[in-house]
């Protein structure tokens, strides 16, 4: 079967009314050539000329008219502006973006994003078989959309077609559903036409009657094609009853065949009643235990939640525990009555700084390693995503404000100074945006991945990359000095009141450099990589070293005062408030050390690796975990 790439087969047919390659639509849109094809128009990647520097490319889908008569073509319009209208309302990361629509040469055209990928009918013919737990994810966040059209005001947004023809899988492995063709919004107790795909339609569709239920119906269709790879388009209408997915692929476990089984109940009285409720429940297959989205405790920790060596024996519990879906390896930050942090789930999640109860999460299409940060200029959570997305979110909604794709996995926080926000990409450049908008101002290339967070001086803009190159931009993207280290850069650059710039580096130095002319001052060695960055309290520098050693050296002679053994390998960067010294490490404590001597005051065990930096706010520190679990514990 050849391959499909957002919205339909492959036309082969060689139709003479198709736009041919380098045709320009108003001005715009060169047609690069056709994606897929259909009985009313084709699909084309185009490359928006709008953008001459760059080579954005969209998909244009096209509608023929097919009728002279006015009253067909107006009907016909309407449908297709109908489709427009419904997409150009909705932020989300599993449903193609809009730019334009107009009518051109007696053809409508709908210009949206373009999806590099295969939809999963496709897939089905290509391979013998897909993992399981990987169909579990692709469930999942087919739930999380229809969660999201369902909960639209005033009215859901019904898909009523879900199939794997219209479900696409992109480069990066996420799901992405296609052609809202005959999606329509839900009127409780008007009837419709049958519209939809006969075997993935659920039984009250034939009847006209649709409602959000009839999407988990389709759904639930969908996921046993998939698992048994037997077509219901071939077999009597709602008879997946005698196709029994374990009888097909043994490998299913059998509480997902359960989840599968209710969603293509008859009744849908008897289905799931939200595809949040079908979603929770195959989450707790997929992580053994039950999954709370929200919550002063949201899930059970896997940390011992003690805090060692304070003198008194006694447990102290944190005051709350939220538990995301997937590792923890940014840090969070607080606004006003809120914590944010991303997860590897891919979602950035806003949670009552008080109570720990969830407050909204935003999808992405990638694992989130880098760190939120607060523009509160403009009330918005900006972040980045190994989608390539670089994204700002309102701080009440939860509802995307703008974003900006780059070309690679962006794992850099973001720095926002002087109006702009300034970040780095896997792709090796940095990039500048107007931060209440995300308008581009300049990139720099440095030619390898930046995964540093850019400090910005009222000048300059430092930045390190992975090829051991530290640079120094002007505000306007210049360059006015490098310094090149022996080894890959990850830690951030931190730059003191005297203009000193100081970083580390994977050949395990910690650096001072002239922070105007980039001159080497002095280095500080340790007996491994050091990851993170430093902190400043008078003339102490603190930071910690995959040698399991956290350091205090003298920032003006570089002379030791102390180091302590945390026994572990430490990549989370060190908090300091009253005194006192925070940060993680690979075996997933949180110490707590006198800043003066280095004493151990205590140590909170978590399940997993930290790799967050501790963030102290309203006489707590939250710190996040690999075990998934974000943690807000009392001063003490």
């Amino acid at each position: 079967m050849p391959e499909t790439t957002q919205f339909g087969e492959h036309d082969d047919s060689g139709a003479d009314n198709t736009l041919k390659a380098n045709t320009i639509l108003i001005n715009r849109y060169k047609i690069m050539g056709m994606l897929g094809g259909g009985g009313q128009g084709a699909v084309y990647q185009a490359r928006d000329l709008n953008f001459p520097e760059a080579k954005r490319l969209v998909a244009i889908k096209e509608m023929n008219y097919p009728s002279a008569d006015p009253n067909q073509r107006a009907a016909t319009l309407k449908t297709f502006q109908r489709e427009a209208n419904i997409l150009a309302t909705l932020a989300h990361p599993a449903i193609p973006k809009i730019f334009d629509f107009f009518d051109q040469n007696n053809r409508a055209y709908l210009v949206m994003e373009f999806i590099n990928g295969s939809d999963i009918e496709v897939l089905l013919a290509k391979t013998k078989s897909l993992p399981v737990n990987k169909i579990m994810e692709w469930c999942v966040d087919l739930c999380d959309v229809l969660e999201y059209l369902h909960g639209q005001q005033p009215e859901p947004i019904i898909f009523r077609d879900i199939k794997p023809a219209n479900v696409m899988v992109d480069h990066l492995g996420k799901i992405r559903l296609i052609d809202f063709g005959i999606a329509k919004k839900f009127v409780t107790g008007i009837k419709n036409t049958m519209i939809g795909t006969e075997g993935y339609s659920a039984p009250e569709q034939y009847k006209g009657d649709v409602t959000p239920l009839s999407d988990i119906y389709s759904l639930g269709a969908t996921l046993h094609h998939i698992l048994t790879r037997q077509d219901p388009r071939l077999a009597p209408p709602f008879s997946f009853d005698e196709r029994p997915i374990s009888e097909y692929n043994p490998e299913v476990p059998a509480p997902f065949t359960e989840i599968i089984d209710k969603a293509l109940k008859m009744d849908p009285k008897d289905r799931f009643q939200s595809c949040s409720e079908m979603k929770d429940a195959v989450q707790r297959i997929r992580y053994g235990t039950p999954i709370n989205m929200g919550g002063a405790n949201g899930g059970t920790p896997s940390g011992t939640e003690l805090f060692e060596g304070m003198g008194t024996g006694d447990a102290i519990e944190p005051r709350w525990t939220f538990a995301t879906e997937d590792e923890i390896r940014s840090s969070p930050v607080a606004y006003r009555n809120r914590a944010f942090i991303g997860s590897y789930d891919t979602n950035i999640w806003a949670i009552d700084l008080e109570s720990g109860e969830f407050v909204w999460k935003y999808p992405t299409q990638g694992g989130i390693a880098s760190s939120p940060v607060i523009d509160s200029s403009n009330q918005l959570v900006l972040f980045g995503s190994e989608d390539y997305t670089f994204n700002a979110i309102d701080y009440h909604s939860g509802r995307i404000s703008w974003s900006y794709t780059t070309k690679g996995r962006i794992r850099s926080t973001a720095r926002v100074a002087h109006g702009h926000v300034f970040f780095g990409s896997d792709d090796g450049r940095v990039y500048a945006l107007v931060a209440g908008n995300g308008r581009y101002l300049w990139e720099y290339d440095m030619g390898e991945p930046v995964r540093t967070r850019p400090w910005v001086t009222n000048e300059l803009v430092i930045v390190g990359s992975e090829s051991g190159e530290v640079v120094a931009l002007e505000l306007s993207g210049n360059r006015k000095w490098a310094f090149r280290a022996r080894r890959a850069i990850q830690a951030d650059p931190f730059v003191d009141e005297q203009g000193i710039c100081y970083f580390g580096s994977f050949d395990g130095f910690l650096y001072a450099i002239d922070g105007t002319s980039g001159y080497s001052m002095w280095r500080f060695r340790t007996s491994g990589p050091i990851l993170n960055s430093v902190v400043m309290e008078g003339d102490l520098l603190y930071f910690g070293s995959a040698d399991g050693n956290f350091y205090a050296v003298n920032a003006e002679s570089s002379k030791e005062k102390w180091r302590f053994s945390a026994e572990n390998p430490i990549v989370s960067a060190p908090a300091i408030h009253n005194g006192l010294v925070y940060f993680g490490d690979r075996d997933g404590h949180l110490h707590c050390l006198d800043a003066k001597t280095g004493e151990k005051k205590w140590r909170f065990e978590t399940g997993s690796s930290i790799t967050s930096t501790p963030y102290i706010v309203d006489n707590m520190i939250l710190v996040g975990s690999l075990d998934k679990n974000l943690y807000a514990l009392p001063l003490v």
